[in-house]
């Protein structure tokens, strides 16, 4: 990790719940200011078999929040014999993020959704550590005030996962057009019953 990790800022990540499921995705652009740092950074990480995480803010604090978030999943369902649940999960997270911004000053933000017994979830975890469940459809970072415009015109509470990862391609599509910290193509995940499964991983824009 080098220091300019620290500096890597701009981004779109977008999270949308969909009837049969939940598709989440991000850009692949990190830049430090208007320097485009790095075209390849992943964003859009894999928990485990049920949860998927995508980050903004500063590289270095988002990478170690991951790493502690798998371990101690690991670690309580060890203890406890059971998954934790989405809002377990989440209340995790954002403590983590809470104690981190408070401690170091780093500053993060994370989109978690995932299934476990009682159906699929989606959670905001805000920099402040704060949370919310989505209901429907979420982004954030640098692209996300222009993808909400697509978002907020297309989005269908009983579309589909196939439709919604459409969706969620035209929007980071849009974002990666207007957006200079926004770009180098789209990581997108969706989680089913089925599973955890990474759906499209490219590193140019994404036409459906």
């Amino acid at each position: 990790m080098n220091n300019n990790d620290k500096l890597k800022t701009g981004t779109t990540t977008v999270g949308v719940i969909c009837k049969d499921g939940l598709v989440m995705a991000a850009d692949r652009r990190a830049t430090a200011g208007n320097y485009i740092v790095d075209k390849t950074v992943t964003k859009v990480v894999k928990i485990n078999d049920d949860i998927v995480l995508t980050m903004a803010g500063g590289v270095s604090d988002a990478q170690l929040l991951i790493k502690l978030i798998r371990a101690e999943l690991q670690l309580r369902e060890l203890k406890t014999n059971r998954k934790p649940t989405m809002k377990e999960t989440a209340n995790l997270l954002s403590s983590m993020v809470y104690n981190n911004v408070r401690s170091t000053g780093g500053i993060t933000h994370f989109l978690i959704g995932g299934k476990d017994s009682n159906g699929f979830h989606m959670y905001d975890i805000y920099m402040d550590g704060s949370m919310m469940e989505i209901q429907d459809f979420v982004s954030s970072g640098s692209g996300s005030v222009i993808t909400w415009g697509v978002l907020e015109t297309s989005y269908n509470k009983d579309q589909t996962v196939e439709e919604g990862v459409k969706l969620v391609v035209s929007s980071i599509n849009a974002a990666i057009k207007r957006d200079s910290a926004s770009g180098g193509g789209i990581t997108l995940y969706t989680i089913t019953d089925k599973g955890v499964k990474k759906e499209i991983d490219k590193l140019v824009g994404v036409d459906l």
